[in-house]
């Protein structure tokens, strides 16, 4: 959803942010104490009413330079993927901070997501500017997708900060079993098989058979989930996700790809990647040594692989013999917020959990990624006024554009690193 370049479409809302121009963003200066500045974000949260409720919601892109919304014409204007982030990123925070404004925010976003769920029991994603929800385009469908998961994952996060109002509660607990209900009947876990792609074992039982990626984001909400209700069919799935992931791991401490996790089949991607702090969260609530040697054997050795050697979009490898692969596609851009953020909480959450020192280093290391430690040598972050950037395209070239994703991805990573200062 980022580097939209489709102008002037059905849909153009133009509220100016305060004081933003072209000189200020040219001056942006690197991040000073990590200043968490929501003014962007507050720039593309917007309330309407929606199907009887006032809800709150996010514009999805905002276009260099004055930040205008753009629609996008297959999809939408705000999306349930978004909205849910914006939801994780208010109960972060809410977690250490007393903000009214955000709270507020965050209750009308919740109530947002809640109205998306499909008679079904999935979520659609996107709605149009009529206000009608997309229903048939690929990426809103209401089906076990990662839409549907980030869902899952947003109104658990919210739901301890939430359930004072008992009605609002009791939705939340409504949705997320109609929704459960059907993640457990279409993730097969009696049945553990594994295929071979380009010579690599793949599990086949994760969502779309393969994808490890969104199995971590389920993790996330399971947890919550099973935090609040102790459902021991709960914890079952979080392990039959758990053991897939760790068969993506590939390459070790001296072969490549040096225990990344794959995304899906035999390509890894930065973007979601986010197995490795799923496993530290599970393996510590589990009291699992082996989900949490899986997670610090990536953070170890592929993280450090990359701050020395550059960031990645994508890439696939084949297997060449035991335990040794080699890269047979390479994409290096675009590098995004929603690339790193899934890094830097791996590698905070193995500082948290380890207190070893090199975590920490490690993780402002990737974090410094916003603040000009860069392939494009820029500033991608500017606290002045929230603005992240929405990508690197090339050494030469960036996206000034700063929609939903980046401005939330962000805050997200922000957010990690105030709360390790704080520790």
């Amino acid at each position: 959803m980022l580097f939209n370049n489709k102008k002037h479409n059905a849909f153009l809302v133009a509220i100016l942010m305060a004081f933003i121009s072209c000189e200020t963003i040219k001056e942006s200066k690197p991040i000073v104490e990590n200043k968490i500045n929501f003014s962007h974000f507050n720039h593309l949260y917007k309330e309407i009413k929606f199907n009887g409720k006032e809800v709150g919601i996010v514009h999805i892109y905002s276009e260099y330079p004055e930040y205008e919304f753009e629609i996008e014409p297959n999809e939408g204007f705000t999306c349930v993927d978004d909205v849910a982030r914006a939801v994780v990123m208010f109960s972060k925070h809410l977690k250490t901070n007393e903000d009214k404004e955000a709270f507020n925010k965050m209750e009308k976003l919740t109530q947002f997501v809640l109205l998306m769920q499909n008679e079904n029991g999935y979520f659609n994603n996107f709605i149009w500017n009529d206000l009608s929800i997309n229903t048939t385009y690929k990426t809103s469908v209401a089906e076990l997708n990662w839409w549907s998961f980030r869902a899952l994952w947003a109104l658990e996060s919210a739901y301890d900060l939430l359930k004072s109002d008992k009605d609002l509660a009791n939705r939340i607990e409504i949705a997320t079993e109609k929704l459960l209900v059907n993640i457990k009947r279409d993730i097969s876990i009696n049945n553990l098989k594994v295929e071979t792609i380009e010579a690599i074992k793949v599990p086949t039982w994760l969502p779309q058979k393969y994808a490890s990626d969104q199995s971590a984001l389920l993790i996330l909400g399971l947890l919550k989930n099973y935090e609040r209700t102790a459902n021991e069919e709960i914890k079952v799935l979080i392990d039959s996700l758990a053991k897939g992931i760790m068969i993506m791991q590939k390459g070790n401490v001296d072969n490549y790809p040096y225990g990344a996790f794959l995304s899906w089949q035999n390509l890894w991607h930065a973007w979601g990647n986010i197995q490795a702090y799923a496993l530290l969260k599970a393996g510590q609530k589990f009291n699992n040594q082996i989900y949490i040697n899986s997670a610090l054997k990536e953070i170890d050795n592929f993280y450090p692989y990359l701050l020395k050697n550059g960031f990645a979009e994508a890439f696939w490898i084949e297997k060449n013999e035991e335990n040794s692969y080699s890269e047979i596609k390479r994409n290096d851009y675009p590098q995004i917020a929603y690339g790193l953020r899934p890094m830097v909480w791996a590698a905070s959450e193995a500082y948290q959990y380890s207190k070893n020192k090199k975590y920490l280093k490690l993780t402002t290391d990737l974090e410094s990624w916003l603040s000009g430690n860069n392939d494009a040598k820029t500033v991608m972050y500017n606290p002045e006024t929230g603005i992240c950037f929405d990508g690197i395209k090339s050494k030469e070239e960036i996206s000034k554009n700063s929609g939903a994703e980046s401005t939330i991805e962000s805050m997200l990573i922000l957010l990690e690193i105030k709360k390790l200062k704080q520790e």
